[in-house]
């Protein structure tokens, strides 16, 4: 499995196990990265303890391309993203 499939299912992984309606995945990509965001569209996370999330954090930046990654939560669910050298 190559690092931008396996980035993505943990991305998204992590946003359906937070149990939202659905999840939405958004992919751009521009001067040979690509960002991967997954919204897990479940609302009240942004309730949640800060660090919650945190521990995807680390198994997407065992990546090697990975550039950066991060998470956050609003009203409307968890954003998670990973930024990725093509």
């Amino acid at each position: 499995m190559d690092a931008v499939e396996a980035v993505t299912k943990l991305l998204v992984d992590t946003a359906a196990a937070d149990g939202g309606t659905r999840v939405s995945v958004h992919l751009s990509d521009q001067d040979g990265q690509a960002c991967i965001l997954a919204f897990s569209h479940c609302p009240g996370l942004a309730d949640s303890p800060d660090g919650a999330g945190e521990g995807v954090l680390h198994r997407v930046a065992e990546h090697r391309p990975v550039a950066g990654c991060g998470t956050d939560a609003g009203p409307g669910g968890r954003r998670l993203w990973a930024v990725i050298d093509l």
